[in-house]
């Protein structure tokens, strides 16, 4: 075996050796050239979750897969359908007229489809990425190429194969080998042997970097020594003469290489060395006599997998014109997988690609395949058993045809279009990242060797029209960088490292773009990131001292850049367009140290500059996303705002700053002169814990002038509302303007405040002051809201002793100030009046007032004089409890509730008070016969329902009773409750038209599902759909049996076809995410109709759409074979019942027959009670009672012993003898007689009504009724028991029964009481009655 370099002495053809001297001599400059570097192996492969779409499709297994030999069979016409493991894999798009138009690269405009899709506007990348790709001419390659056509007639180049070394074919039948730093190595071949073998057509090289392997136009293969420049091997007879190599590779094994030639057939190549003689071993995998392969890939690993499960099956991708193959070329020959095209534009070129990707932690290769404009992805898996398993990812659809496709790294690919543009894409968001030109590439196809030129042509049409933009040859990946051949030049791309995609952006002056990407580095968040390594906080600090530097760049730009000359306000734009982003990205880096000082420092440099930079701190303050600021910037702030005269700005920035670094006095006295007061009283209680003194100031501003008489100004009234509000806060625990008050303050304000409310006099009283100052002053300046505010402290003093006595003694007070006082308005009396009751009405009040005091606040409440009230009291009454409210007015004010009801002015109230009067559920004891209540005042409570609860409308309705069926319909419409109109409109017998807007509601719900996104964040829930769908179902069967034919099928067809309508979109581009269970959905629907529409008219509904008489019947295969299976079941079913009853019927009535028809054997021949023989009594009108126990009896003395019992008419007989000696037990309780008549003796014996039985006891027949007699009643009770288990037929009776009493409800064994002993009781009784499940394709 060949298995490491020969060093054998092979001479070297003397032209080879000349045609290198002489170009080693004309290249001595350009070998000097500048190098190139390669990047190491992928590094993305770290053992992460990937961002792949969950939904993974598995390829079911096969117990046995596909010989080749059958595959290779396979007639390959482009019209055939193949059918693979799962179909589900391919998506076949309906393509338009432009598929099948040809092109060529001259023309390459001209009826490519690409150019009709390309009317898509592209997304701008570049501002969002950046430069992801850097593409750079390899001048020495591309100079020493140039020269060897001219100076050793080389030719133009032809193909391109990279590895450590670089080989470039060219047309006249030479490789050129260079090195990485451009110097040519080697020139192998020669061009006499050009001239005999054609182009060189491919290359390849192994993964050692020892042999190259060179195929040519006309079918030869040459294996040459990359060490020493030798021909190791030439080899003409691997595959049929006259056809070109396509492709020719080296797998793993450097003993094993694949080719395709341009017959379309695929060899394997084994080469091997006995006794120092090199052979080539050859093996057709796969003939182009049945399809013709124009591409095929080896699975390549790197060194670190080298051990990975799956390289020991050494897989072989191949690309024919239809259909995909992978197959194992280890330890044996084995087709792994087939995938079939689909129908495509036969000009796209079929494109592979293997690369390993990390999976959920898991490391496997994932093959890129596509033709056109859609890219499948399929993950390779090798399980346990060492079986293979192939799943489908996420496909990737895109606007152009492609013609190459290239892995850069495992989240990252390159594709090039029809007319050579790159785009860069990111392989788990699908994103374009960018998009480069390279049309200046000039790059080199392989239409020739496609069309097999050299040999005269003789390829298929089919092939030569893929060759006419096959450029395989022309492009080679390795290392993360990607080679491009020109007719004269060749190309490297390879991605840029993120800095220098930062930097890109800076020299071209794009500075915010440099920070917005760089961000996304520090972030997580950009794509084909390079060159960024460690643990997460290490990239960060990485990133951010880069972003720091662009930073200090970004403001030196902004104070260079600025207009010397000009208007303030141009300067003003300028730094209003620069100097924010500076502050966001300092803020997001979390630098306020560099955003205080440094920057600050640098910006203060211009005083515009410096305004603009603290104006933009306003927002970060207001937000909170800026707390501490250092002192100078602090004190520049207010003081910058204070001089451009925003106080407003000034107030609002001070209540959300930390003002303990400032001067308080200072800021307070600006404060108080500028009339800052939200912003004082913040400064007090903040800096220094003081919540008196603001309300000491404010109350010296508003109480002189209150005791005076006089109106206040608008200033003053602010301040005095501001003061309410305070006040409540601090009595609530919540700081003022905004914020809470620190938990260990809370109690000691609340004390404050209220030993403060309740000073007799003030600090710096004067003689003629009244008592109670404060409280007095609150109270003229608006009594009603101060008392609010005491109203929704004292809901807080629940358990606390002393609020419940600061509560008392601020009731005192208000007492003594507003009752012992002519100041007060009765107005002003009635607000404090309506306090005290609300407090009192409470059932936990603590307070205490005086008898006549309450008396005054009652009467003044009840006071009919006085209309001002009313509607306030009413309000009170319905908001404290609004079914008592409803009881009273129902019980007291009948025929006053509509007045009532007008007065209520608020709509909630209203809504619970009319809920508590009119709906029964809500426990209020009301005759609403005797309430003479109009229609009007339920559908206003109707539409009050429908605002505040629309989820109880519906159920609401079916216990309201007065409402006139137009006028709720109207209200429901008019708030869109689709399903409420549905049910009154089928209450009105409107069937249709409940149908018809319960069919729009499922319309809506389907098109929701089947046009959301398949990348939506909020997945819409199937859930809706099929209880609409229930519902609609339940409104068809309800009605159906009240409806002829022609109106069922007008309810359950266009439900079926409303069902059936997402289905048909399954072939279009963009495919519904639910098709598994809109199918379910719809067989539930088939099988609620098919009780009611016959199955022909079903199927001929069906059969006649347009969709599916045109061939598409597999889209519905699944729902007519469920229908099918059905009604097969039902057949089979009902078949086996009757069988069932008529077998039962039958062998029944024969043992029943049997049974009556037997003779009774008496054990003696007297009577088992008086013990006289029967024939002694013969003179009397007496009957002889013979029992199947044997006993005989006179009839005369069983009555006389009491065994007789009546029952429905008969008399039932009972055993003496048995039943006293408890013998047998208990008898059943279907005893009978038999009636002998008036005979002799001797007739009685041979009597035939003397029926034996071979029940309990003997049986007299009934005088002709129309029923089985007891005695054959009996009879039929000792066959049942004959049975093992529960007769069949007991099971069908019981079931008929159950179905009669209780037509709709489910039958269940305790429906008849605990005397009811039913066969359904039976722990081990079980009744299977489903039909067979659908067998779905």
């Amino acid at each position: 075996m060949e298995n490491e370099p020969d060093h054998e002495n092979v001479e070297q053809s003397p032209s080879a050796k000349t045609t290198e001297e002489e170009l080693n001599k004309s290249f001595n400059l350009e070998a000097s050239l500048s190098k190139f570097s390669y990047i190491d192996l992928d590094k993305e492969l770290e053992f992460k979750n990937d961002l792949i779409d969950d939904k993974e499709f598995d390829i079911p297994q096969v117990d046995t897969p596909p010989t080749l030999e059958s595959i290779l069979n396979e007639t390959d016409d482009e019209d055939e359908s193949f059918v693979l493991e799962d179909p589900t894999l391919l998506n076949i798009d309906t393509i338009d007229s432009h598929s099948y138009d040809t092109s060529s690269v001259a023309s390459s405009d001209s009826g490519d489809r690409t150019n009709l899709k390309r009317k898509k506007k592209l997304p701008d990348s570049f501002s969002l990425h950046g430069s992801v790709m850097r593409h750079s001419l390899l001048k020495g390659i591309s100079a020493q190429i140039v020269s060897a056509a001219d100076k050793v007639d080389a030719g133009l180049p032809t193909a391109i194969a990279v590895s450590s070394l670089i080989a470039v074919g060219t047309s006249h039948g030479l490789a050129l080998i260079f090195d990485q730093n451009q110097a040519l190595r080697l020139c192998l071949g020669s061009t006499s042997v050009g001239g005999q073998y054609g182009a060189i057509s491919a290359l390849s090289i192994n993964n050692d970097c020892s042999r190259l392997l060179c195929g040519f136009a006309k079918g030869q293969i040459t294996m040459w020594d990359l060490a020493s420049g030798k021909l190791l091997r030439s080899i003409t007879d691997a595959h049929p003469p006259g056809t070109a190599i396509l492709h020719i590779k080296f797998t793993d094994d450097p003993t094993l290489a694949i080719c395709n030639d341009s017959g379309g057939s695929v060899f394997e190549l084994t080469f091997k060395r006995v006794m120092g003689v090199r052979t080539c071993e050859s093996r057709c995998l796969f003939s182009g006599s049945k399809g013709e392969v124009c591409c095929i890939e080896p699975l390549h690993s790197k060194p670190e997998l080298k051990d990975h499960p799956i390289t020991q099956f050494s897989l072989l991708a191949m690309a024919s014109l239809t259909k995909i193959l992978v197959i194992g070329l280890k330890p044996s020959l084995k087709v792994w997988m087939t995938f079939p095209y689909g129908r495509m534009d036969p000009s796209s070129v079929p494109l592979l690609a293997w690369h390993f990707v990390a999976v959920h932690n898991y490391v496997n290769p994932m093959l890129a395949f596509c033709r056109g404009d859609v890219v499948h992805f399929l993950l390779v898996k090798r399980d346990e058993s060492g079986a293979i398993h192939v799943t489908k990812q996420k496909r990737l659809h895109l606007y152009y045809d492609l013609i190459n496709f290239t892995w850069i790294n495992s989240r990252t690919v390159v594709l090039l279009d029809s007319v050579e543009k790159l785009h860069v894409i990111d392989r788990q968001t699908q994103e374009e990242l960018e998009t480069v030109e390279i049309s200046e590439v000039q790059l080199v196809y392989n239409s020739s060797h496609f069309k097999s030129l050299a040999t005269g042509g003789n390829v298929s049409q089919a092939l030569a029209l893929v060759g006419e933009k096959a450029c395989y040859q022309s492009i080679s990946s390795y290392g993360g960088q990607i080679f491009y051949l020109g007719t004269k030049s060749v190309y490297v791309m390879m991605l840029r490292s993120w800095r220098e995609r930062v930097d890109h952006l800076l020299k071209q002056d794009c500075l915010t773009e440099a920070l917005a990407l760089a961000w996304s580095f520090h972030e997580g968040k950009a794509k084909a990131v390079v060159g960024l390594s460690g643990d997460a906080s290490k990239r960060k600090a990485v990133v951010a001292d880069r972003m720091v530097e662009i930073l200090f760049h970004y403001a030196d730009r902004a104070l260079k850049k600025c207009p010397d000359q000009g208007k303030i306000q141009v300067m003003e734009q300028h730094f209003q367009d620069m100097v924010p982003v500076i502050v966001d990205y300092c803020l997001l880096l979390e630098r306020k140290d560099l955003l205080f000082s440094q920057m600050y420092d640098k910006l203060s440099e211009n005083s515009v500059a410096k305004g603009v930079f603290l104006e933009c701190l306003e927002p970060y303050i207001l937000s909170d996303k800026l707390v501490g600021m250092t002192p100078q910037v602090m004190k520049d702030l207010i003081v910058h705002f204070q001089d451009k005269k925003l106080m407003e700005n000034v107030e609002a920035l001070i209540v959300h700053m930390d003002i303990t670094s400032l001067d308080i006095q200072q800021v307070v006295l600006m404060c108080w002169e500028n009339h800052l007061y939200d912003a004082m009283i913040y400064v007090y209680n903040r800096g220094m814990n003081e919540f008196i003194s603001p309300m000491e100031k404010l109350f010296r501003v508003i109480a002189p002038p209150l005791n005076a008489g006089r109106t206040l100004t608008d200033e003053q009234v602010v301040m005095g509302n501001k003061l309410l509000v305070y006040i409540s806060c601090c009595l609530a625990g919540r700081a003022y303007p905004l914020g809470d008050i620190p938990e260990d303050l809370v109690p000691l304000v609340k004390n404050q405040v209220f030993e403060f409310l309740i000073r007799l006099h003030s600090a710096e009283a004067s003689l003629e002051e009244e008592i109670y100052p404060y409280v007095r002053t609150l109270l003229h300046f608006d009594t009603r809201e101060f008392l609010n505010v005491l109203a929704l402290t004292f809901e807080d003093f629940k358990n606390d002793k002393q609020a419940v006595e600061y509560q008392q003694r601020i009731v005192d007070i208000l007492l003594k100030v507003m009752v012992e006082n002519s100041d007060f308005t009765p107005s002003q009396v009635g607000c404090l009046f309506t306090f005290l009751a609300r407090q009192l009405a409470k059932p936990d009040n603590t307070l205490f007032v005086n008898r006549t005091l309450f008396d005054q606040v009652l009467e003044f409440l009840c006071s009919p004089d006085d209309d001002s009230r009313h509607s306030e009291r009413q309000q009170e009454l319905v908001s404290l409890r609004p079914c008592k409210a409803a009881e009273l007015v129902a019980t007291h004010f009948s025929e006053q509730i509509e007045t009532v009801i007008k007065k209520l002015q608020n709509q909630v109230l209203l809504f619970k008070f009319l809920r508590s009067l009119l709906d029964p559920r809500e426990g209020i004891h009301v005759n609403q016969e005797l309430l003479q209540m109009s229609p009007c005042v339920t559908e206003q409570f109707i539409e009050l329902l429908c605002q505040f609860s629309p989820n109880q409308v519906i159920e609401t309705l079916q216990v309201l009773e007065c409402y006139r069926l137009e006028e709720t319909i109207q209200i429901t419409q008019k708030y869109q409750l689709h399903e409420v109109t549905a049910y009154l409109l089928e209450k009105k017998g409107d069937i249709h038209g409940a149908f018809l807007i319960m069919l729009q509601r499922l319309q809506r719900k389907l098109q929701e599902i089947t046009h959301q996104d398949e990348k939506a964040k909020e997945e819409l829930s199937l859930k809706d759909v099929e209880d609409t769908m229930v519902e609609t179902i339940a409104l068809c069967q309800r009605n159906s049996h009240n409806l002829n034919q022609q109106q069922r099928e007008a309810l359950w067809f266009p439900l079926l076809e409303a069902m059936m309508a997402p289905q048909k979109l399954s072939g279009s581009a963009a495919p519904h995410l639910h098709p598994d269970a809109l199918k379910s959905l719809t067989m539930q629907v088939l099988n609620s109709m098919a009780a009611f529409i016959a199955l022909p008219s079903i199927l001929q509904r069906i059969l006649q759409d347009p969709v599916y008489g045109k061939g598409k019947l597999g889209e519905i295969q699944g729902l007519i074979l469920g229908m099918l299976d059905t009604f097969n079941y039902e057949q089979t079913l009902l078949e086996t019942t009757t069988s069932l009853l008529n077998q039962d019927l039958h062998w029944s009535l024969c043992n029943l027959r049997a049974s009556v028809t037997r003779g009774l054997n008496p054990k003696q021949d007297y009577c088992s009670i008086c013990l006289q023989q029967y024939k002694r009594r013969q003179e009397m009108a007496d009957e002889i009672i013979v029992f199947s126990c044997g006993h005989l009896y006179h009839s005369f003395c069983l009555q006389n012993k009491e065994c007789t019992t009546e029952t429905e008419g008969q008399t039932r007989w009972t055993c003496y003898k048995c039943s006293s000696s408890n013998k047998v037990g208990k008898l059943s309780e279907n005893s009978s007689e038999i009636k002998t008549g008036k005979t002799a003796p001797s007739q009685v014996k041979m009597s035939p009504s003397c029926h034996p039985s071979k029940g309990d006891s003997a049986v007299k027949k009934a005088a002709s009724e129309p029923v089985l007699d007891p005695q054959q009643i009996q009879a039929f009770d000792q066959l049942c028991h004959l049975y093992r288990g529960s007769s069949r037929l007991a099971l069908l009776t019981e079931l008929s029964q159950n179905r009669s009493s209780e037509s709709y409800r489910p039958f269940s064994g305790s429906q008849s009481g605990p005397a009811f002993n039913s066969i359904f009781q039976n722990e081990n009784f079980q009744l299977q009655l489903i039909p067979p499940p659908v067998t779905e394709d």
